[in-house]
C-alpha cells in the first residue's frame, strides 16, 4: 500500500485527510507533536508523535516509511496569536516546514501538497481572489505561510521537488461518519462557537459588528466543508504522482455567507436558537472575503459539492452531540 506522511495528521484538517487517504487506498502516517492536535483523532494509520523543528526525528522517520508524498497541514494558525508573538510563527511554521523539506528532499520523495492560506493575500475586501491576486500578508501566519510557498519554489528549482500549494479561507463542517472533527482549545471558529452556545457550553454567541457594507450588516466568508477541502488535496497528489506540474490553487466556492446567514442556518438545521450578544468590530476584520477557485475546478475536476452552510452545520452538529476528544 503507498504510503503518504500527512503532517498534523491529529488535527482538525490532518485528521480527515487520514480518513480520506485510507478510503482512497493510501496508507496515511499522521505525524503530530499534539500541542494543538488530539492523539484519539488518529484512526486510519499508523501515528508517529514527533516536531518538525526535529531533523534526526524526521530523518529516522523517512528511513523507517517509504513515503510515496508528502501532504503538510502542521502549523500554528492563530492570527491574534500570530501578531502578539510573530518568532514563534517563524520559528515553528518556516522553521519546520524547512526541515521537512530538505529532509524530503534527501530521502528522495519529491511529491509535496502543502496546505497554505488565503491569509497570504492580506486585506483586499471585496475583491474574489484568484491565484494571481497580489500577496500582502498582514500578519506573521500569512507572512509565514507565504515563505513556505517561496522555499517550496525554490526547491523545486534546485531539486526538483513538485509540489501542489493550497490557499483556502474558512474550513468547517465534519466527518459525516462522526469518526473524527472539529475540536481547539481555545475556539475561535465561528460555527463550533455557535454550536456551543446553542447547547448552553457558553453563554452566547458574540457578533462582531453589524455596520458593514454588506446586506445584513455582518461580515461575509467564504467557507469550504472540510470533506471537499481533503478531496482536493487528494486530486492534488494524484496530480503530482500522474506528472502533474507544480501548481498554485484556490479553495472556496466563490459564494460568501454572513455571520447572520451562518446563524439562520444554524437554527433551521438544529431546530434550536443561537443566544447572540452584538459586539463591536474587531480591528483588522474585513466586511467581505471571498476565494475564486475555477483552477482548482478545471485542472482538477475539483468540485466542492458538500460546502453548502446545511451540510457543514449539520455534520459539525452531529459531531458536536457526540463528545469531543481528550487530551
Amino acid at each position: 500500500m503507498t504510503q503518504i506522511l500527512v503532517t498534523g495528521g491529529a488535527g482538525y484538517i490532518g485528521s480527515h485527510a487520514c480518513k480520506a487517504l485510507r478510503a482512497a487506498g493510501y496508507e496515511p502516517v499522521a505525524f503530530d507533536n499534539l500541542s494543538t492536535g488530539w492523539s484519539d483523532a488518529v484512526k486510519f494509520g499508523p501515528f508517529e508523535q514527533g516536531d518538525l523543528l526535529d531533523r534526526e526525528r524526521l530523518d529516522a522517520l523517512f528511513a523507517t516509511y517509504d513515503f510515496d508524498g508528502i501532504l503538510h497541514f502542521a502549523a500554528l494558525s492563530q492570527v491574534n496569536e500570530a501578531s502578539e508573538d510573530p518568532g514563534l510563527y517563524w520559528r515553528n511554521n518556516v522553521g519546520g516546514s524547512l526541515n521537512l523539506i530538505e529532509a524530503a528532499v534527501s530521502h528522495d520523495c519529491k511529491n509535496f501538497v502543502f496546505s497554505s492560506t488565503c491569509a497570504t493575500y492580506g486585506d483586499q475586501d471585496g475583491v474574489t481572489l484568484t491565484e494571481d491576486t497580489d500577496q500582502h500578508p498582514m500578519n506573521a501566519y500569512g507572512a509565514s505561510k507565504q515563505a513556505v510557498e517561496q522555499i517550496l519554489k525554490n526547491f523545486g528549482e534546485s531539486h526538483g521537488l513538485r509540489h501542489v500549494i493550497f490557499r483556502y479561507f474558512n474550513v468547517a463542517g465534519a466527518d459525516p461518519d462522526g469518526e473524527v472533527g472539529e475540536f481547539h482549545q481555545p475556539e475561535t471558529h465561528l460555527i463550533p462557537l455557535m454550536l456551543d452556545a446553542i447547547d448552553g457550553k457558553r453563554d452566547a454567541l458574540t457578533v462582531y459588528g453589524s455596520d458593514y457594507p454588506t446586506e445584513d450588516g455582518t461580515c461575509v466568508r467564504d467557507y469550504v466543508h472540510v470533506m471537499d477541502l481533503v478531496d482536493a488535496h487528494i486530486k492534488g497528489l494524484r496530480w503530482l504522482v500522474d506528472g502533474g506540474e507544480t501548481r498554485v490553487f484556490n479553495l472556496g466556492t466563490k459564494n460568501g455567507y454572513s455571520v447572520r446567514e451562518v446563524i439562520d442556518a444554524s437554527r433551521l438545521v438544529t431546530n434550536k436558537d443561537v443566544p447572540i450578544i452584538e459586539g463591536s468590530r474587531r480591528e483588522g476584520d474585513c466586511a467581505k472575503l471571498v476565494s475564486g477557485s475555477d483552477r482548482a475546478r478545471q485542472e482538477l475536476g475539483w468540485s466542492p459539492d458538500r460546502s453548502t452552510m446545511k451540510d457543514m452545520i449539520r455534520d459539525a452538529w452531529r459531531w458536536h452531540q457526540t463528545g469531543h476528544y481528550d487530551k
